[in-house]
Parts: C-alpha cells; structure tokens; sequence
C-alpha cells in the first residue's frame, strides 16, 4: 500500500506477536475449532453495483471455499456508510458478521459530530483487501475534452455545472472535495445513495461529472458510455492506458485511491479473527481473482498487508491524515 508510513511497520511486530501468543480457545466464549457452524454475512455500506460491492463479492465464494461454509452479501445503505457500520459495530462479536468498509471507515470520525462508534474501539480489523484508483468522469456529451478543460469549464459555470457522489462522506464525495480545492471551485453537488446509482444518471446525462473508483468505471469508460478526464493516482492504470493521470493532466493535488478492508466487531475471538484473515489471504491469491481485479484496474493486496495488523495501523493512519483533510475543509456531515 504506498500511502503508509515507514513508521508504521515498526509497530506490527509486537502486535502479530501478542496475537500469536493468544492463548487457545476463544477467551472463554466458548470453543471456536469449528467455526464457522452457520453463515457467515458480509455487510457492504452501500448500494449493490458499486465498487465496494463488486470488491465484496470477488473475494466472498473463494473466502466460503478456504473457510469451508458460506458467506452471504448484504447491502445496507445509508449516511455514507455509517449505518452499515454502526449495526456491525453492536453485532455479536462471533465472527458471523463482517463489515467490508472503504476509506470512508477512517473520515468518518471527522464527519460525523455523533457517529455512535468509533473505529478503533468497536471494531477489530481483519485485513486489507485492495487499493482502488479513482477516476474524474463525465457524461458522454459534456463540453469539456480535458481535464484543463474541465477546470476552465466549471469555473466559468459554477452555479450550473453538478458534481455527483455517493453521499457524504464516500469517496466519491472526498475526491470531489480535493478536486473542487485543487480547481477553486464550489459546485452543486448531488448526492446519491452509492456510486451505482450515481454513475447511472451520468450515463444518462442526469448529471455533469464525478469521481469514481476504477472497479465502478472501466468497464463504461472503454464502452465510449461515460467520458474520462485522469486517474487519482501516480501511474496510469493498466485497464485504462489510455487516460492519463492527474499530474499529467495539470492536477497533482489531485490524488486518492480508495483502500478496503474488513472489519469485526470488537471482541471477536481472536483464532475467528485470524481464520478470516487467512481465508482472505487466500481469496486474494486466487487466479480468478486477481484477473478480475485486474479488469477493473486494482489488484490484491500483499499476504503482508492482509492481516489484522498492518491493517489496523494503516487504519489509524488514514484516520490522522483525513481528520486534518476533513478539519481544512470545514466539512461536517449531519
């Protein structure tokens, strides 16, 4: 994951060993050898079709497969995907339930005055998934043929242009924040319940533009369905050659991929805990799974990256780097 810190290396090494010198058994919740005994749930924060979900649902059949049962998706929308999480946060802590979470997990602390969970009390982490890049798209029809074109555009029609996202709070919606710092603009923005339904109305031309994450938007943008500007990222992605990125484009400020991770409830027997994570290792060395990803212009993490650990100091990481983002940019969420 190239947005953490070196700093943050240094630390995983007592914490993997306390985890490994767990003693067995499940705390004396009673005996964890056999889970899982029933379905496991993976709750996705937003809407089906999105990317998040497209992400759940790659990894869920081989994740079943490595931990021998069957693991069902449920999407729960609503207030960017803090509903979701706050209901997995006051779940039984047995391992049954899993949130699948973006970057959004890490904003919204700084968000929400009244989350009702905290991030790194409530829940226990379980690995990181991928890294998406994002991309800056826009209806087929619209003016603008590049992104200098883009920002001429909307700064000469502020009060006209809309800026789509999945709520407040996704990552839709913090691209859209850096985009309209970087341009120096303040633009109607529409929120939707998920990028799905947002990336929809572009198609139609019900809005302007967005940012949205490459697993949501590849597959329209070599369709000639929607009109791309750049990728968030420093490299251009594989899946997308063509489209270059926002420093090459005129917009280095520019610059955010979406991390995902899963999550449990706090005090999930730690053996279930470590049982996920290597089922989720093992999804993401998947062949199959690594050619779809890589369709939608992301790829696996590491093995290294897909542990309780790392992922939960890359958590407190982005926590600390977007509460500063959030705080400049005078945002709250109701």
């Amino acid at each position: 994951m190239g947005t953490r810190r070196p700093r943050i290396i240094a630390a995983l090494a007592a914490v993997s060993l306390a985890a490994a010198c767990s003693p067995g058994g499940d705390g004396g919740d009673g005996d964890t050898t056999g889970y899982p005994e029933q379905n496991i749930t993976i709750v996705v924060p937003f809407s089906a079709g999105g990317p998040t979900d497209t992400v759940t649902r790659m990894i869920a059949d081989p994740m079943a497969e490595a931990l021998g049962g069957k693991i069902v998706v449920q999407n729960v929308e609503g207030a960017g995907g803090t509903v979701a999480a706050g209901q997995v946060a006051q779940a039984e802590p047995d391992g049954y339930t899993v949130l699948m979470h973006h970057i959004g997990m890490s904003t919204a602390p700084a968000l929400y005055k009244d989350l009702g969970y905290q991030p790194l009390e409530d829940f226990a982490t379980v690995g990181l998934v991928t890294e998406v890049p994002m991309t800056v798209v826009a209806r087929p029809d619209f003016p603008p043929a590049t992104l200098a074109d883009l920002t001429a555009y909307v700064k000469a029609n502020q009060d006209k242009v809309t800026l789509a996202n999945a709520g407040r709070g996704a990552a839709s919606h913090l691209c859209g924040l850096l985009f309209q710092s970087a341009a120096g603009v303040k633009l109607q923005e529409v929120p939707y319940q998920g990028t799905g339904p947002a990336l929809t109305d572009l198609v139609g031309g019900q809005v302007d533009f967005m940012c949205d994450q490459t697993t949501n938007t590849s597959g329209q943008i070599t369709a000639g369905k929607i009109k791309a500007y750049a990728v968030t990222t420093p490299e251009r992605v594989k899946s997308l050659p063509d489209v270059p990125t926002t420093t090459e484009a005129g917009m280095p400020q520019l610059q955010v991929s979406v991390w995902h991770g899963l999550y449990v409830p706090a005090g999930t027997p730690p053996e279930v805990v470590q049982k996920l994570s290597g089922a989720l290792q093992k999804a993401l060395a998947d062949q199959a799974v690594i050619d779809q990803m890589a369709e939608l212009g992301t790829a696996p993490v590491t093995a290294a990256d897909a542990t309780p650990e790392t992922h939960r100091a890359h958590l407190e990481e982005q926590i600390e780097t977007w509460g500063k983002v959030i705080a400049d940019a005078g945002v709250q969420a109701s």
